[in-house]
């Protein structure tokens, strides 16, 4: 089965928000709709970025779980821009 991976930067938490709490999250929203492969936070070039990695059947199916972790975290904090991947032999390919 295909992985994907949802990348979304993340700004400022909202009010009341622990820092701790939007990657769990974001893999919680994700586990709803597809099975979490690993989830992470990571700082690139200044930008907080989340990453969660997920499987799924095709792109199709992907871009549902990828919008529903943007949502969650949207409800947690300011985000950017976001994007979804997917391995391909050995490589990840933009997919949205």
């Amino acid at each position: 089965m295909p992985s994907f991976r949802v990348i979304v930067s993340v700004g400022l938490l909202l009010p009341g928000i622990r820092p701790d709490a939007v990657v769990p999250a974001a893999a919680a929203a994700v586990a709803e709709l597809a099975v979490v492969e690993a989830s992470s936070l990571d700082v690139v070039a200044g930008e907080a970025r989340v990453t969660v990695r997920f499987t799924a059947d095709t792109v199709d199916d992907a871009i549902p779980v990828a919008e529903h972790a943007v949502e969650r975290i949207q409800s947690l904090a300011h985000t950017g821009p976001w994007r979804l991947t997917e391995r391909v032999a050995g490589r990840w390919f933009r997919r949205a």
